[in-house]
C-alpha cells in the first residue's frame, strides 16, 4: 500500500507553532528566522512579525514590553562560560516567563519561553507561609501577624481583597483583625456585628462552622440587611471560610471579596485553606498567651487578681489620689473561723463558700476598685479616688461586710460567716503601696486579736513610724547596729522521700517596742534607703553558720536557701559577699542556693547572667523564686543557667481549679524540659500536696509540712526526721 508523501518541515512548523510554549531561533545575525505564536505574543509581535527581522529592530520599539531589548543585551555581552542564559521577566500584569537562550550548532541561539507564573506564585506563598509563621514564632502582635497574612493572600490572586474577623470572648460578635485592602470605613462599619444564620458571608460561616460561599451579593438573602453598604463599596461577591482552633472551636472568619459576581476558582479555595490554617494557629496562639497572662494574675478559683498584682494596683490607686488630691484605701479582709468550714463541710464546701465571698464583695465595690485574693480565707480590697473623708469611707467598709455576712446556703446547710477588716488610707497611713498593705494587715490582725467580726483602722501606734518615713529609716538603722534581726526557717520537702532536703532563710525585725515585725513592714524602706544591701549581708552570714552548724550536728545534707533582693543583686558586691559569708561560715559553696525573682533577671539580663555565672562557678546554685508572676519567656528562662524554678504560691492556690492544675503541670514539665528542680511553695493542703506529687514536682514547701521556724525548733524536727519519720504535714 502506497502512503502520501509529507514534507516534514511543514509538519515541524505547525507542530511548533501550536506548542504550548514559545520557541524562537536567531541566526547568527540576531535575526529572527522563527517564533511561533506563543514567542511573537512574548515578544509583543504577533501582529507585524516578518522572518528575518533584528532583534535589534524589535528592541528598539518602545511601544513594545521590551523583552527584545532584554534578549539582545544578554547576546551582545555573550553568554561567556554559561552554556544558556535564564532570563525571568514579566510585563506589567501580564504572565511570569522564564525565558532560556542556547546557542546551536552553525551559528544562532534558540530562545524558549515558558509560563512560570504559577511557580512564582507557589514559591512566594511558600515563603510568605514561612515569614508569617516565624512572626508567630517571635510572637509578635496578632494584628501584626494578620495583616502580612492578609497581604500575602492578597497577593496570590487578582482582585480579591481578604479579611480576618475575629470572635470576640462571649463567641457572639465579630470584631476586625486584619483587611489592608478593604476600606477602613467598611471595616468599622460590621465591626462588633453580631453572628447569626444570614447575618452576611461572615456572621453566618460563624455561627454554622459552614463555609458560605456567596456569589451575588446584591440578590442573596444573607446580605439583603447589607447589600447597600456592599454596593457602595463595590463588592460583588464574598466567600467566608470559619477559622477553627485545634480542638475545632470556631475563632473568626476569613472572607475574599469580589468586585465581580463568580464563585471562587480552585485556586482560589486553595488559597482559603492555607489563610484558614495559619490565621487559627495565630489567634490560637494568641488566646493561649492571654489566658497564661490572665491565670498567672488571676486566682484560679475565684477568678480575682491574685497576691501578683496587689502592689502594682496599689501603687496605682496612690499614683491617682496624688493627682487628685482624694485618699485611696487598702482593705485586709479575713473570713472568721473559715477553717470550721472547711473541716466540717470539706474541700468542695469551702471551694463554694470562697467563690461566693468573692462574688459578694466584687458586686459590693464600685467598678473602678479592686478585689484582691491572697490565697486561703484572706481578700484586699483596694479602694480608688475616695472622698477625703473617713466616714465615706466607713460607709463602703461596711456595705462590704454586710454583703459577706449575709446567709449561705452549702447543702442543706444555712450559715452566716463574719470577716475581720482591717484599713489603711493614703496619705494619712503611708505615701507607698508597701507601707499601706503593711499597716492594713496589721489593722486587721488588731481586728482578730479583738474578737474578729470587726472593722479596725490602722493607727500609728501598730507599726513602726508608719507616718514618718525618716523615723523610720533612723529605727532601721538602729536595727542593723543592734542586731535586732533574727532568722526563721521553713522547711523543703523532698517528695520522693518526705524528708527535708533544704531551708530558707526568712527575716524577722524583733522591734523593741512593736515585737515580732514581718517583713512587708521593712523591706520596701531597706530596699529604697540601700540598707537593703548590709541587711543581706547579715542575712547571708548568718544563715550559712546556721547552716554549717547543723552539718555540724550530723545534718550534713542540709542545703540553705537565701533570697537576694533586687539591690543586692544588682549592686557590685553580692559575689564578694557570698565568698565571705561562705569562709566565715565554712559552709561548702555547694549547700548555699540564693533566690532570685524572675521579674528581677529580666531586667538586664546581660548583666544577670555574668552575676550567676560567677556564682555557679564558686559552687552556688541559683533558683528562680516566684516562677509565673514575672515577664520572662521560655526563650530567657533557657538563657538563664539556673538549677531550680519555685513556683509561685498564687499557682498553688489555685489547685482546686482544673485551669489552676494545667498550669501547674505545664510548669513542671518546662521545668523538667530544661533539667531544671522544681519546687512548689505555699503548699497548704493535702489535696494540693497529692497532685504536686502526682505530676512529678520534686520538692514541697509551705504551712502543710511547717511554719518558718526558730533555728531551735526547726533542729528539733530535723532531729525527728533523723529517726527515719519523713514529714507528710505539720500535724
Amino acid at each position: 500500500m502506497d502512503y502520501p508523501m509529507h514534507d516534514p518541515t511543514i509538519e515541524l512548523h505547525a507542530a511548533l507553532e501550536t506548542f504550548p510554549a514559545g520557541i524562537s531561533l536567531l541566526d547568527a545575525d540576531m535575526r529572527l528566522v522563527f517564533a511561533n505564536k506563543e514567542a511573537r505574543e512574548a515578544l509583543g509581535v504577533a501582529a507585524t512579525f516578518a522572518p528575518g527581522v533584528s532583534i535589534e529592530a524589535i528592541a528598539a520599539d518602545d511601544t513594545l514590553p521590551g523583552l527584545a531589548g532584554a534578549i539582545a543585551d544578554a547576546l551582545c555581552e555573550g553568554l561567556g562560560a554559561e552554556p544558556k542564559h535564564v532570563l525571568r521577566w514579566r510585563h506589567d500584569d501580564g504572565p511570569t516567563l522564564e525565558v532560556i537562550t542556547v546557542p546551536v550548532a552553525g551559528g544562532g541561539f534558540v530562545t524558549t519561553y515558558t509560563d512560570i507564573s504559577n511557580r512564582v506564585r507557589s514559591e512566594a506563598l511558600l515563603a510568605g507561609q514561612a515569614h508569617v509563621l516565624q512572626l508567630i514564632a517571635q510572637g509578635k502582635p496578632l494584628a501584626h501577624v494578620l495583616e502580612h497574612l492578609m497581604l500575602l493572600i492578597d497577593g496570590q490572586v487578582d482582585g480579591i481583597r481578604s479579611s480576618v474577623l475575629l470572635l470576640d470572648a462571649e463567641g457572639k460578635h465579630v470584631k476586625h483583625g486584619a483587611a489592608p485592602h478593604l476600606d477602613p470605613e467598611y471595616c468599622k462599619l460590621i465591626d462588633g456585628v453580631a453572628i447569626g444564620p444570614g447575618v452576611g458571608s461572615c456572621g453566618t460561616a460563624a455561627f454554622t462552622g459552614q463555609q458560605v460561599i456567596v456569589t451575588d451579593i446584591a440578590t442573596h438573602p444573607y446580605w439583603a440587611p447589607f447589600k447597600d453598604l456592599a454596593a457602595a463599596f463595590g463588592l460583588g461577591s464574598c466567600w467566608s471560610t470559619p477559622i477553627f482552633s485545634a480542638a475545632g472551636k470556631v475563632l473568626g472568619t476569613f472572607a475574599m471579596y469580589s468586585g465581580t459576581v463568580r464563585a471562587p476558582s480552585q485556586h482560589e479555595q486553595d488559597i482559603v485553606e492555607v489563610a484558614t490554617r495559619i490565621a487559627g494557629i495565630a489567634i490560637e496562639r494568641k488566646q493561649i498567651e492571654e489566658r497564661i497572662s490572665f491565670m498567672a494574675r488571676h486566682d484560679a478559683l475565684t477568678g480575682l487578681p491574685n497576691r501578683s498584682t496587689l502592689s502594682e494596683t496599689v501603687a496605682e490607686a496612690v499614683r491617682q489620689a496624688q493627682v487628685s488630691g482624694r485618699w485611696a484605701s487598702v482593705v485586709f479582709v479575713d473570713l472568721d473561723n473559715f477553717k470550721m468550714v472547711n473541716d466540717s463541710l470539706g474541700h468542695a464546701a469551702g471551694d463554694a463558700l470562697l467563690r461566693i465571698m468573692a462574688d459578694r464583695m466584687r458586686a459590693s465595690v464600685r467598678t473602678g476598685d479592686t478585689v484582691v485574693r491572697l490565697g486561703g480565707d484572706e481578700f484586699v480590697i483596694v479602694l480608688a479616688d475616695q472622698a477625703p473623708a473617713c466616714e465615706s469611707l466607713r460607709h463602703q467598709v461596711e456595705q462590704v461586710k454586710r454583703a459577706i455576712c449575709e446567709p449561705v446556703t452549702l447543702g442543706e446547710r444555712a450559715f452566716a460567716i463574719t470577716s475581720s477588716m482591717g484599713i489603711a488610707t493614703y496619705p494619712r497611713d503611708g505615701a507607698d503601696a508597701d507601707t499601706l498593705l503593711a499597716n492594713a494587715d496589721a489593722a486587721m490582725y488588731r481586728s482578730k486579736q479583738g474578737g474578729r467580726d470587726d472593722v479596725r483602722f490602722h493607727a500609728p501606734e501598730q507599726s513602726p513610724s508608719s507616718e514618718d518615713p525618716l523615723a523610720l529609716r533612723i529605727d532601721l538603722q538602729s536595727a542593723v547596729a543592734r542586731n535586732e534581726f533574727v532568722l526563721h526557717y521553713q522547711p523543703q520537702i523532698d517528695f520522693a522521700t518526705g524528708r527535708v532536703v533544704a531551708v530558707e532563710a526568712l527575716i524577722r525585725w524583733q522591734h523593741p517596742s512593736q515585737g515580732l515585725l514581718a517583713p512587708a513592714t521593712f523591706i520596701g524602706t531597706a530596699e529604697e534607703t540601700g540598707l537593703i544591701v548590709p541587711i543581706g549581708d547579715w542575712v547571708l552570714k548568718q544563715a550559712c553558720c546556721q547552716a554549717k552548724a547543723w552539718h555540724d550536728a550530723g545534718f550534713a545534707s542540709l542545703r540553705m536557701c537565701v533570697n537576694v533582693s533586687a539591690r543586692q543583686f544588682r549592686g557590685d558586691g553580692l559575689v564578694r559577699s557570698v565568698v565571705e559569708a561562705l569562709a566565715e561560715s565554712g559552709l561548702a559553696s555547694r549547700f548555699l542556693e540564693l533566690e532570685l525573682t524572675e521579674s528581677l533577671l529580666v531586667q538586664d539580663t546581660r548583666s544577670a547572667i555574668a552575676t550567676i555565672e560567677a556564682l555557679q562557678d564558686l559552687g552556688v546554685a541559683v533558683s528562680i523564686d516566684d516562677f509565673g508572676t514575672g515577664h520572662s519567656s521560655l526563650g530567657a528562662l533557657k538563657t538563664f543557667p539556673v538549677s531550680r524554678l519555685k513556683i509561685d504560691k498564687s499557682f498553688i492556690h489555685g489547685l482546686a481549679q482544673q485551669s489552676g492544675k494545667a498550669v501547674a503541670s505545664a510548669v513542671v514539665s518546662l521545668g523538667h524540659a530544661l533539667d531544671l528542680m522544681v519546687v512548689a511553695e505555699g503548699v497548704e493542703t493535702e489535696a494540693q500536696a497529692d497532685f504536686l506529687a502526682s505530676i512529678g514536682c520534686d520538692i514541697a514547701q509551705g504551712y502543710f509540712y511547717s511554719q518558718p521556724q526558730s533555728a531551735a525548733a526547726l533542729e528539733c524536727l530535723l532531729a525527728k526526721q533523723g529517726d527515719g519519720t519523713g514529714m507528710r504535714g505539720a500535724a
